[in-house]
């Protein structure tokens, strides 16, 4: 199946008022995972690589790029790429050749006026290069001197007016915002302010998207989804799945030195968290919460 592009993946989900989820992916069993667990739910899915992730590479994204790539392009369902959380303009600019159709470009950690500057210029680059570019906004800083703080800073909020200014001024295509979740999260106890996503939906011209959801409980996320949010972005839910069956396996194959098997189980229990939590957005799509 030929490679989905994220803007349309976005804009079906919108119009049956649901949202597309985006997994992150760190190893070839990731991407492998995603797709399987994507088809078993019969829905389409977006596999997202983030800077951090292209460091733990060694600073490549060609060669995770394109096992991501050819992953996606074997697969039942429509599946989309997306560079994640890219702080380096250079970074950036692998993204068209290396078959991404959309990026999320980091600067919120910048001033404000520095951070609409370099995301503007992102905006100005991707779009010139047919790219959808995806910005966040946490908090603006300079209130007696506080620091900005990116969308996922424990406490941080996204302000509708401030964010409608930003999305205009930038550009861009998709906003992530603060609305009570963080990223890393392994528990799941975040609470959405969804008073908040409510404003922001009804504010913002763009798709809004969902940063740190792995932290957030089914029933939030569902909420979310009926409230506005386009785009959820999970990462640790996947990690904790690998992870602990992993862990599993080994325990009871304390001699085993073959990776293959335990890998197997990881990447089947991240499988089956990619079609659960496929499940949660799907059902909110079609009654809200």
């Amino acid at each position: 199946m030929p490679i989905a592009a994220t803007g349309e993946l976005i804009t079906e989900a919108a119009a049956r008022r649901g949202a597309v989820a985006a997994f992150n992916v760190i190893t070839l069993e990731h991407a492998e995972a995603i797709v399987e667990g994507a088809e078993a739910a019969r829905a389409p899915v977006i596999l997202q690589i983030s800077e951090n992730a292209v460091k733990y590479h060694g600073g490549r994204l060609r060669p995770l790029a394109r096992a991501a790539h050819e992953t996606a392009r074997a697969a039942a369902v429509p599946v989309a790429l997306h560079l994640d959380h890219v702080h380096s303009p250079e970074l950036l600019h692998q993204a068209a050749e290396c078959g991404f159709s959309s990026a999320m470009f980091d600067a919120a950690r910048l001033p404000y006026a520095e951070n609409l500057a370099a995301t503007r210029a992102a905006a100005v680059w991707a779009h010139g290069e047919g790219l959808r570019l995806e910005a966040e906004l946490g908090q603006v800083g300079g209130k007696n001197g506080e620091p900005p703080l990116d969308a996922h800073a424990p406490g941080a909020r996204t302000d509708p007016g401030e964010a409608l200014a930003f999305v205009t001024a930038t550009g861009v295509d998709a906003l992530a915002v603060a609305v009570g979740t963080s990223h890393a999260m392994t528990s799941r106890d975040a609470r959405i302010d969804h008073g908040l996503l409510a404003r922001l939906r009804d504010t913002v011209p763009v798709p809004l998207v969902l940063h740190g959801s792995s932290g957030a409980s089914d029933e939030e996320l569902a909420r979310a989804v009926a409230g506005g949010i386009a785009k959820v972005n999970i990462g640790t839910a996947l990690n904790i799945a690998m992870t602990g069956a992993i862990r599993e396996r080994l325990a009871r194959d304390e001699r085993g030195v073959d990776p293959r098997p335990y890998l197997t189980q990881g990447r089947d229990a991240m499988a089956r968290t990619v079609t659960r939590l496929m499940g949660v957005l799907s059902s909110a799509a079609v009654k809200p919460v």
